[in-house]
């Protein structure tokens, strides 16, 4: 059966794929919006679309139905799109995947993404994520990566970040990994690490970072002041909203320090769901117009 939906099929130079699912792999939806800020600023172009039917419990992933016209109703059902990019200068053009993690027939789901990167002879694949981690939102953002081949190991320590060693439940991002080493296309997966602390805002100082290192990865130009301004925007609301919690500051201070000296955090740090649950409680009540702002 043929899941992708073409509306144009254009001709690409040495194309690059990059993917991010939201889902598991996204914290703080810092990679997807990554990837939308690239769409809306290079400016990437939708080409193809995959049908959502095989592949998603609409129970779980629920379709919206917008208002379009006076009487109209709209059914809009999951994305996974895919845009292209032509560079003019740099070595390679892009093709962006911006999708969902499925709920169901995982490897089906990435044979038909990499049926379409194949037929663009994509020289190589990488996918961006985020995940919950034990950092502050004060320091720069931590960077863990991982390759198939030496090369794109290498590649992904050039840009700061460390190999990842992890072992255990997994995501979809795995599945695209095996199917490329299938294929025998160079895969590397690169992740920004989120405060866990901060779970009920967007984070949108890991996505600058995403779009930083995917930039100098990649040697194209884009825009990056608008993401700038939100990351110091987003720094400071979370330091609004901690500010009157002594026990927060606390904990903060404790993971900076454990950042600094590039150790474990101590053993004697709060409980961590204690730490979001005010956390999130200050946040809800500054975005509803309470103490601290939205």
């Amino acid at each position: 059966m043929d899941y992708i939906r073409t509306h144009e099929t254009p001709t690409l130079r040495r194309p690059v794929m990059v993917c991010a699912f939201s889902g598991w792999s996204d914290a703080g939806q810092a990679a997807s919006a990554a990837l939308r800020y690239l769409v809306r600023k290079l400016p990437a172009t939708r080409f193809a679309e995959l049908d959502p039917e095989e592949f998603y419990d609409f129970t779980t992933v629920r379709p919206a139905t917008v208002i379009v016209a006076p009487g109209q109703r709209e059914v809009r059902w999951p994305t996974n799109e895919f845009f292209y990019w032509k560079s003019a200068l740099g070595p390679h053009d892009l093709v962006l995947f911006i999708g969902i993690e499925p709920n169901l027939k995982w490897k089906t789901y990435v044979n038909a993404l990499l049926t379409v990167a194949g037929q663009f002879d994509t020289t190589s694949v990488l996918s961006v994520g985020a995940l919950m981690d034990m950092v502050p939102h004060t320091r720069e953002v931590r960077m863990t990566a991982s390759g198939t081949t030496p090369d794109m190991r290498q590649d992904m320590e050039n840009l700061g970040a460390s190999l990842s060693a992890y072992q255990g439940p997994t995501g979809i991002t795995s599945a695209m990994m095996e199917g490329c080493m299938q294929r025998g296309v160079p895969y590397g997966s690169l992740w920004g690490h989120s405060p866990h602390y901060i779970q009920s805002i967007p984070n949108i100082k890991v996505s600058r970072t995403i779009v930083a290192r995917l930039r100098q990865f990649l040697a194209f130009k884009v825009e990056m002041a608008e993401l700038d301004r939100g990351a110091a925007a987003f720094e400071q609301e979370v330091g609004k909203a901690i500010v009157n919690s002594p026990e927060v500051v606390a904990y903060v201070r404790k993971l900076e320090e454990a950042y600094d000296a590039a150790v474990r955090p101590p053993d004697d740090l709060p409980r961590p769901e204690d730490v979001v649950k005010d956390l999130e409680d200050f946040l809800r009540r500054g975005q509803s117009g309470g103490d601290g702002g939205s």
